[in-house]
C-alpha cells in the first residue's frame, strides 16, 4: 500500500498547541504449551506475524530516518518472556513457514464456481499476496528476531523511537491482589525488564488500567513515575496528566473523545466495508480472503477483499484521524488556558491482528501527525514538558465495563475471585514456610527452586486475563481451565512441601516449570515478609 499525500486543508494548516500521545498496551496470557487451537499458541502466534512484526518494522523504519520518541509502547513481562522464549521463537518459525504453505496451496488451488471472494480468481490472486506477504515476514524473522523479542525492542528504546512502559509479572488485577504479592509482582516485572531490555521503565501500564486508592504509594516505592489510567477515572478531564494525591506520580488518561475515533465498543475505523474481515475464513486455508463488505452481510457473501480499495479508507480514516487531533489539541488547549495534552491509547493488538489495515494506518499517522502540525511525544515528554496538573485523588476504577471492578470481581466471577485468595494464601504461607527452612544464623538464605515455581504458580492463577474471559464469554471455558489449573500447581506444590516431602515437591517444580518456566530470574527471596 502506497500513502497518499495528506489534504491540502491539512497540510496547510498552522501548528496547534499542545502534545499527542500514542500509547499501545501489549498484553496476552502466558499461552506457551496450553493448547494450540482456537486458543492457545495459535493466538500468540496470530498476533506475533501480524502485529507485533509489522509495528517493530515500521518502527525501524520510522527510526532510521531519524525520528524518534514516536510513541509510548507498554510490553507486559509475561508478553517479554514469550517473544524471548526459544520454545515460542520455533514455534512462530514454524507458524509462518506453515502461513506460506497455506498462501501457496490458496494461489494453486483449482476450484469452479464460487462467488465474492470464494470466487477462483479471487482466491488465488489473494493466495499470491498472503504468499509473499508470509514471505516477507519469514524474512523479517529469521533477520531480526532470531535472538528473541528483547534485542528488537531494546534497539528501539536505545535510539528513543519508543518509551517503555513495563509492568507487574503476569498481569495480574492489582487491586483485588494481597499487598505482599503485589508488591512483589511490580518489583519483579520492573526489574524482568530491565534483565531483558537494559533499562527500567519509569512508567507502566497498570494491568486494566485498574487503580485503588493508595497504589500510587506502591508506585513510588518501586520507582515509576506515571502510568495509565481511563478518562472517567480523571473524570474525563484527560488534558494534563495529574500527580496522585500527596505523591510526585502522575496519572495520564485515556482521552475517548480521539481513542473512540478509532475503536470503541460500538463503532471504529476498522468496521470500513472495504476492511479485511476478521471473522470470515477461506476454511481449507485458514485464511481470510474477505472484506467486511456490510455490518449486515452474512460471511459467506462478504465480498472479495481488494488491496486498493482498502488503501483508500486507510487514507481516509489517517485524515480524519489527524484531523480529530488537531480540533481535540485546539479545543481543550482553549479550555484550560494553557497548551493541552491529548492521549490515545490501544492494545497493541488492534493493529493488524484484529485490522489487518492498522499498521500502514498506524506509519501513515505517525508521519501525518507532524506535517499537518502536531507535537508528538511520549509520556516521559509529557512529564518532562510541564504537561502536568494540579493533584488529584481517583476513584477505584479500570477501563473494563461500567469503568469499575465488575469484570473482575463480579457476580460472574465471584467462584474465581474466592479461588484466587485461597491460592493466594496457599501460596504465601508455603513460600513463608520453605525460606524458614533454610534459615541459619549468618549464613545467606539459598535459593529455593521450590519456592520460586509455587509463587510462578500462583502469579499464573491470578491473571487478569481469566476473569475478563469469563466476564466477556470469550474463551470462558478455556479461561477456568487456565485458572484451576495453576492453581492445582500451586496446591500440588505447597502440599508436598507442608507434608515434609522435599525432593517429591522439587520433582513438582520441576515438572511445572518445564510448561511454566517463564521469568526465569524470579526469585521468592524478594518477597516482602
Amino acid at each position: 500500500m502506497s500513502a497518499q499525500p495528506l489534504p491540502g486543508s491539512l497540510r496547510s494548516c498552522p501548528p496547534v498547541p499542545g502534545l499527542f500521545t500514542l500509547v499501545l498496551h501489549t498484553h496476552l496470557p502466558w499461552l506457551a504449551h496450553h493448547g494450540r487451537w482456537p486458543v492457545g499458541e495459535e493466538w500468540l502466534y496470530q498476533s506475533w506475524a501480524t502485529a507485533y512484526l509489522p509495528l517493530t518494522r515500521l518502527l525501524r523504519r520510522l527510526s532510521d530516518e531519524g525520528r524518534s520518541h514516536l510513541l509510548t509502547l507498554g510490553v507486559t513481562p509475561v508478553v517479554a518472556a514469550q517473544l524471548d522464549d526459544p520454545y515460542s521463537l520455533t514455534g512462530m518459525h514454524s507458524w509462518l513457514a506453515n502461513w506460506q504453505l497455506r498462501g501457496q496451496e490458496a494461489a494453486v488451488r483449482r476450484t469452479t464456481g464460487g462467488t465474492g471472494y470464494a470466487a477462483p480468481d479471487a482466491l488465488r490472486a489473494f493466495g499470491i499476496r498472503e504468499y509473499e506477504d508470509a514471505g516477507r515476514a519469514l524474512e523479517d524473522f529469521s533477520s531480526h528476531w532470531r535472538h528473541g523479542g528483547s534485542p528488537v525492542l531494546r534497539q528501539l528504546i536505545d535510539a528513543d523511537a519508543i518509551e517503555l512502559l513495563g509492568g507487574p509479572l503476569a498481569h495480574p488485577f492489582q487491586p483485588l491482589l494481597h499487598p505482599r504479592l503485589r508488591e512483589f509482582a511490580l518489583r519483579e516485572g520492573l526489574a524482568d525488564a530491565g534483565q531483558r531490555f537494559a533499562h527500567v521503565p519509569q512508567g507502566i501500564w497498570a494491568p486494566e488500567c485498574a487503580y485503588a486508592p493508595g497504589l500510587e504509594r506502591d508506585y513510588a516505592a518501586a520507582g515509576v513515575r506515571h502510568f495509565m489510567v481511563d478518562g472517567p477515572t480523571l473524570h474525563g478531564d484527560t488534558a494534563l496528566g495529574r500527580p496522585v494525591a500527596d505523591t510526585d506520580v502522575v496519572a495520564f488518561g485515556r482521552d475517548l473523545v480521539v481513542s473512540y475515533r478509532v475503536w470503541s465498543p460500538k463503532s471504529g475505523y476498522p468496521g470500513h466495508a472495504a476492511y479485511r474481515d476478521f471473522h470470515t475464513y477461506d476454511h481449507l486455508t485458514g485464511l481470510k480472503p474477505a472484506r467486511v463488505t456490510g455490518r449486515a452481510v452474512p460471511s459467506q457473501d462478504k465480498a472479495a477483499y481488494e488491496p486498493d480499495r482498502a488503501d483508500h479508507a486507510v487514507d481516509v480514516h489517517v485524515a480524519d484521524f489527524v484531523d480529530a487531533v488537531r480540533r481535540r489539541l485546539a479545543s481543550e488547549s482553549e479550555r484550560i488556558g494553557r497548551p493541552a495534552h491529548v492521549v490515545a491509547a490501544f492494545d497493541t493488538e488492534l493493529f493488524g491482528h484484529w485490522w489487518h489495515e492498522g499498521p500502514v494506518w498506524l506509519e501513515r499517522v505517525l508521519r501525518a501527525l507532524p506535517e499537518a502540525g502536531v507535537r508528538v511525544g511520549t509520556l516521559s515528554d509529557a512529564v518532562e514538558g510541564g504537561f502536568v496538573g494540579a493533584p488529584v485523588d481517583l476513584p477505584p476504577s479500570s477501563w473494563g465495563s461500567g469503568k469499575d471492578w465488575q469484570v473482575w470481581n463480579g457476580e460472574q466471577v465471584s467462584d474465581l475471585v474466592r479461588l484466587n485468595s485461597e491460592v493466594v494464601d496457599t501460596a504465601l504461607a508455603a513460600v513463608d514456610k520453605a525460606l524458614t527452612q533454610h534459615a541459619a544464623v549468618g549464613v545467606p538464605t539459598p535459593r529455593d527452586v521450590v519456592a520460586d515455581q509455587i509463587l510462578r504458580e500462583a502469579l499464573l492463577t491470578v491473571s487478569s486475563d481469566w476473569p475478563f474471559m469469563v466476564s466477556k464469554d470469550t474463551a470462558a471455558e478455556y479461561a477456568r481451565y487456565r485458572a484451576h489449573l495453576h492453581a492445582h500447581a500451586t496446591r500440588e506444590i505447597a502440599d508436598a512441601l507442608a507434608a515434609g516431602r522435599r525432593e517429591h515437591a522439587e520433582r513438582l517444580a520441576a515438572d511445572w516449570n518445564r510448561a511454566d518456566g517463564l521469568f526465569g530470574a524470579l526469585d521468592a527471596r524478594r518477597l516482602p515478609r
